[in-house]
Order: structure tokens, then C-alpha cells, then sequence
């Protein structure tokens, strides 16, 4: 028998590709599975970033590419940054990787040692954990809940911090639950972390533009800040490009560095053809997306006015990205038949076997209260999604 690493045998599979393995199991079975577990736009490509790919294949860009991206790519980036976030960054600064979670992966490689300290608020997004695990270092979660909209407070972060912290990841946007950081929240955030030089701080901003709540406000906009913040951006949620697997980080010339260097052991540059074609995405005008961003909005209210119709739900208002979080503990304790629901773990599956919806249970995301439901799916998807799920709930008794 093969004999696995210690490492790996300490990672867990991501909970939200496994629901979507199990979905495209029962599917492949034969089942009517509507999977709303997967964070992946249903909108397909702008048509005039794949035509920015099809003219680079002509103009012949196949071959490998620098480790941290072509310059054009990244003085796009460092353009991206100034036009929608005022944030002043250069070439050097910048590194492309093969999506948004190497691009955290490299950072956590980079600066976190065996009993490094790392807080990660939670609900957080299933990889981070388990990338800190990856580098041997020790999350420390801070815990927020539905009362708070998911989002930590000043004091928490402080009591967190110990002369072992090293760093702090966190998302705004927030994968799942789709919380908004406000402007004086992320200032009063970024008060403690100015007292605390040795702490690095990962601003996962993947959702940037699928954002209801007004303009989007970024971490690293602080001046006493700056330098300990590492904002990490692609362009896979917003511009409907989760295959072409493209992410960035902006961040001080050091960590750019050391990520750089720790890409060229693993994979090297990113692709050719989805590098050129980023970059047509990052210099357009952002007001392109705003039909996609007004269809998300119509489709969260679409979701929240159902929840609010099944006894027991609580949800908050999720001002960004495309994912409800609601508080399922209401239905703990409940039966149906062989299904005793005693977690979100056991109300997912038993949604997966007798509403035939995937959604995925809110433990992998540090809450064992609540699921999430992502609702980037048609309207008429998510009205039959919800109305099998209401269908599905009343029967537990």
C-alpha cells in the first residue's frame, strides 16, 4: 500500500468541488440535480475578451511566458488598481499566477513557518484553511455570526493577535456569505493591524465587482497600511473567465518576490492566451458588467424573498458577491423518513436525496450553523431550486 504524506493526510477535500463531484455523479445517474454549490458564473465570456485570445494565438503568443506575467499584463494590473481602487502600485509589485488561490497559496508558501499563527475570520472560504495547514502553520479563527451581518469587530481582531501572528486572511467581498466590509469598518480594522508591523494582511477581492453595496473599498488604501497588505484579485468572478484560471497580488516588492520565485518551482508563468486576454478584460470600463451585476441582484432578492417564506430561516442581506448564507439550526433535531438531521452536514445531504439540490453545508466554511446556496443560476433554476427545497423542508417534522 502506498504510504500518503503527512500533509496530505491532514488537508480536507474542498467541500464545495466534492458536492459538485456528487452532483455530477447523480446526474451522470440519471437525477434532475439542480446544483447551486459551485461559486461560478453562469454568464459566458464577453465575446471581445475571447477575441482578444483568438488574436493572440494568431500573433503566435504560445510559447511559456514569464514566471510573474508579461509586463503589458501587469502594467494593466497596476492600471486596474489606480482607475478602481486608488491604490498605487508598480509593475514589480504585481504577480500573475494560475488563479486567485495560487495566488494565496504563494503568499502563505512564502512567509508562514511551522507554528506561524494566522487568523482567519470565519465564515471563511474553505481553502484558506487548509492552504495554512499546507505550510504548517496554525489558523486561529475568529468567529462572526448572522448578528454581526458575518463580519468581525476591531476588538476581536485584537484579542486574536499573539507575538506568534504572522498574518490574517479575510475577504471582502466575503466567500460565503457575501458580507461587505464599509470603508470605516476596513479603517477601523486597519487602526489595530498599524500597531501590529509584523502582521501581514491577504485581502482576498475576488468579488470586487459583484458588489450591491455602492463602491467597492479596498483594505490596502490605508497609507499605514500599505506595505502590510496584499490584495489578491483575477478575473474569474467578474468577468466570467473561472476556466481560463487567472488571479493576481499587489504587494511590496519583497513578497512579490518571494512569490514569484515560489511560482517558479511549481508552475511557472500562467497561460499565454489567457494572459492576452486578460488583459482586455482589466482595461475595460467596469460599467460593462453592470447588466450581469443588476441580473445577480434580481436573483439574490429572488432567493431571500423564498428563505423568508420557510419557517425557521435566518438569513442576512449579502451586499456582495453571489451566495446566501442562511441559518439552517432551525431544522436540527428534525426527521423525515430515514433522515435525521442533527447538522448542515445532514440537511445538505438530505436536500442532495429528496429536493435533488446541491447546496453545500456551512461547517467547510467555519459556521456548522448555516449552508450556502450560491445563486449564479437563472431565475427559473433558482425559483424550481427553491420551491424543491420548501417542498423539501416542510416534510421534516
Amino acid at each position: 500500500m502506498i504510504k500518503l504524506s503527512r500533509r496530505l493526510r491532514s488537508m480536507e477535500e474542498s467541500a464545495t468541488l466534492a458536492m459538485s463531484r456528487k452532483s455530477r455523479e447523480l446526474k451522470a445517474a440519471g437525477k434532475d440535480i439542480i446544483s447551486l454549490s459551485l461559486g461560478e458564473p453562469d454568464f459566458n465570456t464577453p465575446q471581445f475578451i475571447k477575441d482578444a485570445a483568438v488574436e493572440a494565438m494568431n500573433n503566435n503568443f504560445t510559447t511559456y511566458t514569464p514566471v510573474s506575467g508579461y509586463d503589458d499584463l501587469r502594467e494593466a494590473i497596476v492600471e486596474k488598481f489606480k482607475r478602481d481602487n486608488g491604490l498605487n502600485y508598480t509593475k514589480d509589485q504585481i504577480v500573475v499566477s494560475t488563479g486567485a488561490k495560487q495566488s494565496i497559496a504563494n503568499v502563505v508558501l512564502s512567509l508562514i513557518d511551522q507554528g506561524d499563527e494566522v487568523i482567519i475570520p470565519a465564515p471563511y472560504w474553505v481553502s484558506y484553511l487548509e492552504i495554512v495547514k499546507l505550510a504548517e502553520g496554525t489558523s486561529i479563527v475568529i468567529h462572526a455570526d448572522i448578528s454581526t451581518d458575518f463580519k468581525i469587530t476591531p476588538q476581536q481582531l485584537e484579542a486574536a493577535i499573539s507575538d506568534k501572528t504572522r498574518m490574517m486572511i479575510f475577504s471582502t467581498p466575503c466567500n460565503p456569505t457575501g458580507s461587505v466590509y464599509s470603508k470605516e469598518e476596513l479603517k477601523a480594522l486597519a487602526t489595530v493591524i498599524a500597531k501590529h508591523k509584523q502582521l501581514i494582511v491577504i485581502s482576498d477581492e475576488i468579488y470586487e465587482h459583484i458588489n450591491c453595496a455602492g463602491k467597492h473599498e479596498s483594505l490596502a488604501q490605508f497609507p499605514e497600511i500599505f506595505d502590510q497588505v496584499v490584495t489578491i484579485n483575477g478575473v474569474s468572478k467578474a468577468w466570467a473567465m473561472t476556466g481560463w484560471r487567472l488571479g493576481y497580488i499587489a504587494a511590496s516588492k519583497e513578497i512579490a518576490d518571494a512569490c514569484t520565485k515560489i511560482q517558479g518551482q511549481f508552475t511557472s508563468g500562467t497561460s499565454s492566451i489567457t494572459q492576452k486576454a486578460s488583459i482586455a478584460a482589466l482595461q475595460a470600463d467596469p460599467i460593462v458588467l453592470k447588466d450581469m451585476i443588476a441580473a445577480f441582484k434580481e436573483r439574490r432578492e429572488l432567493v431571500l424573498n423564498a428563505l423568508k417564506k420557510m419557517p425557521g430561516i435566518k438569513t442576512n442581506v449579502p451586499d456582495g458577491a453571489f451566495y446566501v448564507f442562511p441559518d439552517v439550526s432551525y431544522y436540527f433535531g428534525k426527521k423525515f423518513n430515514e433522515f435525521n438531521i442533527q447538522s448542515a452536514e445532514d440537511l445538505c445531504m438530505y436536500l442532495l436525496s429528496e429536493a435533488l439540490v446541491a447546496v453545500v453545508t456551512g461547517e467547510a466554511f467555519g459556521d456548522p450553523n448555516c449552508i450556502r446556496i450560491s445563486y449564479a443560476a437563472s431565475n427559473h433554476v433558482l425559483e424550481s431550486a427553491m420551491e424543491r427545497i420548501r417542498i423539501a423542508l416542510e416534510k421534516l417534522q
